[in-house]
């Protein structure tokens, strides 16, 4: 890949950038935008795909790739199938963290600012079946591209929440690990995104680090004693990041964590004081690490007494009703496997399940939030007829007795683009529709024509 031209940066930036970098390390970081922007990628484990041969590992994330050159994901049905995430590669170092951390094995974790879910699936795949994730977004939109994200993902131990981060005031003290990916004024994307260098200003980055400390000052009392609060943004400057951990431990009783980190990385780590401890903070330069600018850093919060939460015997919620044994769908018993481990709800003449060890936190969260999405959808049963979700297709839920539909890569192209497919020599009804054995969708067989089940809003237009 050819260079990049230099990008015409404030000086107000440049001169900013000498709090935190020497004046050769600012002429390396000015020719570090020059080059190419890498493409990684991070793959689901648990839908059992693997890199192409030759790929370069992201050295603090082994689920995660650098590629080659930027393809057409659009055009790759397995993207759409969930099997892995375009994510940024620094920000996959939150996997680093995470390892090094001493969680509990059914954590509960709530990434507060989620969108567009990058984090969040990365959590999710950590967590995996024992734990849960609140994936929660305040703006509406973003919300919707955080549902659709983790419903691609498929684990179904997330809860998708659209709230404002003082709605969680009442949850304080139920969480393992809160993770605040901050809005910020985007410094780490001027090679990315253009677009960010017009949008920056002094005025922009003090405006941020505000609202930064308005979001922390809610987050700060939620996790439990003895649990974490990982801070982030994609940001250079100590306004954003160091002032705003000094800000957090003066507030809130935290104790600093200090993260192993390897020299080959080139991770710039960076020391906090705040009242005779020291915090620590990690910053990623686009000309020491093969990835985008990013800092992060990790607290952990003072001990002190734990909430419980423990089941009511009855669930009162306005839209959201429990299912019993005996009023689960036939289809759901006969076709997923391991009903007995969960908890089917209803809402409206749709069906989810939640794995029954997190049956309380979640109606606990329903009472308080506004949820967007949970578990998995399975189907909706409207005039005695059964219809699966999307959202089933795609989990990791296990189903047996139900035919398939094998598709080429051309046919799996226009069953995205909502087009006509046969499926001459299959039964007739429902299919789930696969690419390479991997569920990407439903469609149904009548015999004479196949009705396509791929979601509208979702449709592939390329």
């Amino acid at each position: 890949m050819e260079s990049k031209p230099t990008p015409n940066l404030p000086a107000s930036f440049v001169s900013q950038l000498q709090t935190v970098l020497d004046p050769q390390g600012i002429s390396e970081f000015l020719k570090g935008l020059e080059q190419p922007t890498p493409i990684s990628i991070r793959y689901n484990t648990h839908k059992h795909v693997g890199p192409d041969a030759g790929l370069t590992p992201v050295p603090w994330c082994p689920t995660a790739y650098y590629l080659r050159e930027r393809p057409s994901f659009t055009l790759d049905p397995l993207f759409h199938a969930g099997t892995y995430y375009v994510q940024e590669a620094s920000s996959t170092f939150l996997y680093h963290i995470l390892k090094s951390l001493e969680l509990p094995t059914a954590s509960v974790a709530l990434d507060l600012c989620a969108a567009p879910g990058g984090k969040s699936t990365l959590l999710s795949s950590f967590l995996g079946t024992s734990g849960m994730l609140v994936a929660n977004e305040v703006i509406k939109s973003r919300a919707q591209i955080l549902k659709e994200n983790t419903i691609k993902w498929g684990l179904g131990n997330t809860v998708v929440t659209q709230n404002d981060p003082s709605h969680f005031s009442g949850l304080g003290g139920i969480f393992d690990l809160v993770l605040v990916d901050a809005p910020c004024s985007g410094e780490g994307m001027f090679r990315k995104d253009p677009a960010a260098i017009a949008e920056w200003s002094p005025e922009n980055v003090a405006l941020c680090a505000a609202r930064q400390q308005r979001i922390l000052d809610q987050a700060g009392g939620l996790p439990k004693p003895g649990a974490y609060l990982i801070y982030a943004t994609c940001t250079y400057n100590r306004k954003e990041n160091e002032d705003n951990i000094a800000f957090l431990a003066s507030e809130f009783a935290y104790e600093p964590i200090r993260v192993p980190l390897e020299a080959s990385w080139g991770i710039v780590e960076s020391e906090i004081p705040v009242d005779g401890q020291t915090f620590f903070g990690y910053r990623f330069f686009p000309h020491r690490v093969r990835g985008e600018g990013f800092f992060i850093s990790v607290l952990r919060r003072a001990g002190g007494e734990e909430r419980e939460l423990n089941l009511t015997k009855e669930f009162r919620h306005d839209h959201l009703k429990r299912v019993p044994s005996k009023a689960i769908p036939k289809e759901i018993e006969s076709q997923l496997i391991g009903t007995e481990a969960l908890q089917l709800y209803q809402l409206g003449e749709g069906y989810f399940a939640l794995d029954k060890e997190r049956q309380a936190i979640f109606e606990k969260l329903s009472q308080a939030l506004q949820i967007r999405y949970f578990g998995v959808e399975l189907g909706q049963a409207i005039r005695g007829e059964w219809i699966p979700s999307h959202e089933w297709a795609l989990s990791v839920l296990e189903k047996e007795n139900i035919p398939r539909l094998n598709l080429s890569l051309e046919e799996a192209l226009s069953y995205l683009r909502k087009e006509a497919i046969s499926a001459d020599q299959s039964p007739k009804g429902w299919l789930l529709a696969t690419y390479m054995n991997l569920p990407i969708g439903w469609v149904k067989n009548l015999g004479n024509r196949v009705n396509n089940y791929y979601p509208k809003a979702w449709r592939v237009r390329s």
